[in-house]
């Protein structure tokens, strides 16, 4: 689709103990499963990191926080400046379990609003959303205003909220799958289990 994917590999995986992006499942590392999953739907990959020779392997296109040591919004920012797309997804390296069906609907969906945020078992998931590159200049002000939570830049957004029946019909049919994220060496061991077991 004419869309781009962005994956944001920038974080410090200190409650991990590891770089997360690099952990393996059956031999691939993590952020490779994720790269082959979202090239079935993207046109584009972009990866968002402070260590690109780290990710040399993947032969992806990738860049650089502007404004390093701002979290996920500098990311956020990173990756929708680079992007030669409006409309994007956006998803960080701890959710292994990427669908990318689900991401290109959630593009879809995007229409005339600034970002599409899924909203499962009344939890917000703008780590794994789509959102205009225009929405690019939203996070430098958040950056610049010192509000570096991503919620505080959505406030200022027209976003629609996607809950779980919606997204069911988008293609969540796992969505406590789909939605889960390891920043602990327990939740790595729990997804290792959980794709050892196909379900």
């Amino acid at each position: 689709m004419k869309a781009g994917a962005i994956i944001l590999a920038g974080g410090k995986s200190s409650r991990m103990g590891t770089n997360k992006a690099l952990l393996k499942f059956h031999e691939k590392s993590n952020i490779e499963r994720m790269k082959d999953e979202l090239q079935q739907v993207f046109d584009d990959i972009i990866l968002v990191t402070n260590d690109p020779e780290s990710y040399q392997f993947l032969q992806l296109k990738s860049v650089t926080d502007q404004y390093p040591g701002s979290g996920p919004l500098a990311g956020i920012h990173a990756g929708l400046e680079a992007s030669d797309y409006e409309e994007n997804f956006i998803v960080a390296c701890d959710m292994p379990f990427v669908s990318a069906e689900l991401a290109g609907n959630l593009v879809k969906a995007l229409k005339h609003h600034d970002a599409v945020v899924p909203v499962s078992d009344g939890r917000e998931h703008p780590l794994f959303a789509a959102y205009q590159k225009r929405v690019a200049r939203d996070a430098v002000k958040c950056i610049e205003d010192g509000n570096l939570r991503i919620r505080h830049m959505l406030a200022k957004l027209d976003v629609r909220y996607l809950e779980d029946s919606d997204l069911q019909l988008y293609g969540g049919s796992n969505l406590e799958r789909i939605f889960f994220n390891m920043n602990h060496p327990d939740e790595y061991e729990a997804a290792k289990k959980w794709m050892e077991s196909g379900e």
